[in-house]
């Protein structure tokens, strides 16, 4: 008989969870996108992008820092139109959690976030490990992302909000940053061996960084907290690059990715437009 550990009841529960969200994803559709609210509808008011996600389709959106905006109003109006927070970024790049002198500042972070998350009913928060810390390998900063995570853990165990971290690229967007690519990225996630905290597999930085997409999400799909999608070049929506996200999106189903994907680009020409090239990407 199998013993049932508060750790494989999380990790079931969170999974229960995310294929439920799956399984009621808007039909117009092909996937259950994310949208963005930080990089599409920019010329609206911040609560007006959640009008606008929701009157183009999307039942699920994706912001930047929680920080600075009213959580109480986004709470309501997500509730009032049926729209679900995938994710926010709970630690950004400064101070950076790759430094030991930040660790405590970053758990207490961590538990702030988790009240926000609650108001929002939101599963996953994203945490980015930091940028370049002087006078330390590159080696040494991945340690220390390591065991600010492990202070982390059991707090989002606790909570059962998943931290993600999120590997960037350092080519394009993020110069000077300490965590780039899949490969150290899911080596810290099973250093720390906890069922909530997983990777923001962002495969627009997963390209630039290192490409062979369909085979790096097979070698780390274990570690997969949630996926984020854009072209590239260009960092615009699928289908104005060089990224066959048809083949991709296939290779997720077929390892068995459930959950939202965040939309984490720049409209190529309109929102309108950026919208119709998703309803019939995969159809």
């Amino acid at each position: 008989m199998m013993q049932i550990t508060r750790r494989s009841f999380i990790a079931a529960t969170a999974i229960s969870a995310t294929t439920a969200n799956f399984v009621q994803a808007d039909q117009l559709f092909p996937m259950r996108y994310a949208a963005n609210v930080e990089m599409w509808w920019r010329n609206l008011p911040f609560i007006e992008r959640i009008h606008a996600a929701a009157d183009a389709g999307f039942d699920v959106i994706e912001f930047w820092p929680w920080r600075g905006k009213d959580i109480d109003a986004i709470a309501k109006v997500c509730k009032e139109r049926g729209i679900e927070v995938a994710q926010f970024t709970a630690w950004g790049f400064t101070p950076g959690m790759n430094n030991p002198k930040n660790h405590a500042a970053f758990v207490e972070e961590i538990k702030a976030s988790c009240k926000t998350a609650h108001k929002l009913n939101c599963k996953r928060m994203t945490v980015v490990g930091g940028n370049d810390q002087k006078g330390m390998t590159q080696e040494e900063m991945h340690e220390n992302i390591i065991t600010a995570l492990k202070l982390a853990a059991p707090i989002a165990e606790q909570e059962n909000i998943m931290l993600i971290i999120e590997p960037m690229n350092i080519r394009v967007d993020h110069p000077g940053h300490c965590l780039y690519g899949s490969k150290d990225a899911v080596r810290i996630c099973r250093e720390v061996d906890s069922p909530m905290v997983k990777i923001n597999w962002d495969l627009y930085h997963m390209q630039i960084s290192e490409g062979d997409l369909c085979g790096h999400l097979q070698e780390g799909f274990d570690q997969v907290g949630y996926v984020q999608i854009a072209d590239h070049p260009g960092r615009h929506e699928p289908s104005t690059g060089e990224i066959q996200y048809n083949r991709v999106f296939e290779a997720l189903k077929n390892l068995g990715y459930t959950g939202p994907i965040g939309v984490e680009c720049t409209p190529a020409e309109t929102e309108a437009i950026a919208t119709r090239r998703l309803k019939t990407l995969t159809k």
